[in-house]
């Protein structure tokens, strides 16, 4: 692995973070986040028309850049660092990756190149609060979440040729405002119980969305209520729904690892910048060995974070999912991004955790992330059982 950055990964960084300094400051992220869509469609205009960031991933065939994953986990350590809310995770992470790997090439050529284009957003819809099994990030995605004939979630019937979903879903990031929603939903009943992924247009007839209040206002949700709504089957029937979800996870992970540190380095930065203009008893705080020991420990954390989010991005980007580094380099970012944020709050006194100051937003994107895509330890314990880690140990014990 070669960790130097190439120019174009530079240039990538540098225009992206000058962006969003002029385009997401603190007045203009609050004022996106009171928006009805929870993000400002102008900025996304801007990532799409001069980046052309929800492509960046995306083959040169179907409208895209064709960069690998690394240089997509880069720019989302940037936008982790303004905290800008987009839909770059949920329409160029989880859902565009899904299409390119099962949808039909007719799929393909109709929905690529928008979504490249960043005209068409979309998110994806998983039932209850299982995005994590589904992604296989904290353990194998083949349970309950799958169907195996269960009540809940979201059904799916024939309808002659085509088919019909109903039920909800309660936490889809982007749900309320993306344009293509792509379910997951149980087929077969008890006969043959199988999970399988739907397109519905956002505006369907039967398509109920709500926008739902969260713990981090820069991540919005919405509940998706689909009551016999008419939907397009991605792919065909035979595909491995479950095998392409966990391949998925491990990419995403990577990613997300990467947004998670740019969320902690900025964090951190902000911190050092205030505990060097800060006084009392005639000095900085900053100047204070006990400050000086907290907040290298903060930097310890996130260098060790980054170095395992390039990592992970680097292995999912040359093929070698095998090895499930992305869960375990969004463990570590997520842990980062906690003391980050923590030492935040507390080293900022009084305003830290106040609606005027941005600390608690980094705060509150480290605990709602971790709920989102974590617990940490369950990240850990399922790197664990892939390495059969605690299998080897007991071998050596006998």
């Amino acid at each position: 692995m070669d960790t130097r950055l190439t120019a174009e990964q530079d240039e990538i960084r540098r225009t992206l973070r000058e962006l969003l300094h002029k385009r997401c400051g603190a007045e203009e992220l609050r004022a996106a986040l009171d928006a009805p869509a929870g993000h400002d469609p102008a900025l996304w205009s801007a990532l799409a028309d001069q980046l052309g960031l929800p492509g960046l991933a995306l083959p040169e065939a179907y409208g895209g850049v064709g960069c690998p994953v690394t240089d997509l986990a880069l720019a989302c350590e940037e936008v982790g660092r303004a905290l800008a809310p987009s839909p770059l995770l949920a329409t160029s992470v989880l859902v565009a990756p899904l299409i390119l790997a099962l949808g039909t090439d007719a799929q393909r050529a109709d929905l690529l190149p928008r979504l490249a284009a960043g005209a068409l957003t979309a998110a994806l819809a998983v039932p209850g609060t299982a995005l994590t099994a589904a992604l296989a990030l904290t353990g194998g995605n083949g349970g309950a979440w799958a169907g195996g004939g269960r009540a809940g979630g979201v059904q799916a019937r024939r309808d002659g040729t085509g088919w019909r979903l109903y039920g909800q879903v309660d936490q889809v990031l982007d749900g309320h405002s993306a344009r293509l929603l792509l379910v997951a939903a149980h087929a077969g009943g008890y006969a043959r119980p199988r999970t399988l992924l739907f397109l519905v247009e956002g505006d369907a007839a039967g398509v109920l969305r709500t926008r739902q209040t969260s713990l981090d206002a820069t991540r919005p949700q919405g509940r998706v209520q689909l009551r016999d709504v008419r939907a397009a089957l991605l792919g065909d029937e035979d595909a491995d729904v479950l095998t392409a979800l966990a391949a998925l996870g491990d990419t995403a992970a990577a990613v997300l690892a990467a947004e998670a540190v740019g969320a902690a380095d900025r964090a951190l930065e902000r911190t050092v910048e205030y505990v060097g203009q800060r006084e009392q008893f005639g000095r900085a705080i900053g100047s204070f060995q006990a400050v000086k020991h907290r907040l290298a420990d903060v930097y310890v954390e996130v260098q060790a974070a980054r170095s395992a989010a390039y990592y992970a991005a680097w292995a999912a980007a040359h093929g070698q999912p095998g090895e499930r580094a992305g869960g375990l380099a969004l463990a570590q970012a997520l842990q980062a991004l906690r003391c980050a944020a923590g030492e935040a709050i507390q080293l900022h006194g009084g305003i830290g955790f106040t609606w005027e100051h941005e600390a608690h937003l980094y705060f509150k994107r480290a605990a709602g992330d971790e709920l989102l895509f974590g617990p940490v330890h369950r990240l850990r314990a399922r790197a664990a059982a892939e390495a059969r880690l605690f299998e080897r140990e007991e071998v050596a014990v006998r």
